[in-house]
């Protein structure tokens, strides 16, 4: 299966796809976490995309549709993948079109002050990469369970960033909502539920079962 996760930032679309990707052993492709690891790196690709990251807007089309391509094919692709943060225009799904085949695009709906409350409220363990937030508490304030590292803010989790970044999702990747529909390839699940609950919905889409509201 290749799938297509659509919603906010923060709609939970990276912890679905963890748990889908461990369901259906196919690859989960974040484009955030992509763009956070070419951030680091010292070249002139790593500095803009910094530089964008830190600001709150997104990478432009031709950068993520490269990315994109190069990631979709590598060899942990081939028996289908999970695609969290892309396409996020239409330009960008005609050029996935062009790529690959998708066979389902799901829609985590969240409403807009869910979302600011969920980002702002996170916190990540630079060392493991574990995410904390309003769904996962640590055991000790600030520091991660795991690796016992102070927990950080992502840079672009800071609130005024999230409500332009709320702004850009609704004037850019929402039309990718009728996109789908027209193609026949698009259903919704509620993302307000609890995580098991969302889970368990998005995996009745994919194997043609009904989904209660």
């Amino acid at each position: 299966m290749n799938i297509v996760l659509l919603g906010h930032p923060g709609s939970g679309k990276g912890t679905q796809a963890k748990l889908l990707q461990k369901k259906y052993g196919i690859a989960h492709i974040s484009t955030g976490e992509m763009f956070r690891s070419i951030a680091k790196e010292h070249t002139e690709l790593g500095r803009k995309v910094k530089s964008l990251i830190e600001s709150g807007a997104f990478v432009p089309d031709d950068v993520t549709v490269r990315v994109v391509r190069e990631r979709l094919a590598k060899p942990d692709c081939t028996k289908g993948f999970i695609l969290d943060g892309f396409p996020r225009t239409e330009q960008q799904a005609d050029e996935l079109q062009n790529i690959a085949p998708i066979d389902h695009v799901i829609h985590i709906h969240v409403e807009d002050e869910t979302v600011l409350k969920r980002l702002s409220a996170r916190r990540n363990c630079a060392r493991c990469g574990t995410v904390y937030g309003l769904d996962r508490v640590p055991k000790q304030s600030g520091t991660c369970d795991t690796c016992r590292e102070p927990l950080a803010m992502r840079a672009d989790d800071d609130p005024k960033k999230i409500k332009r970044r709320i702004e850009i999702y609704h004037a850019e990747t929402k039309p990718l909502i009728d996109y789908y529909k027209r193609k026949r390839l698009y259903a919704t699940v509620n993302g307000d539920q609890d995580i098991g609950k969302v889970f368990r919905d998005i995996c009745g889409v994919l194997e043609g079962k009904k989904v209660t509201k």
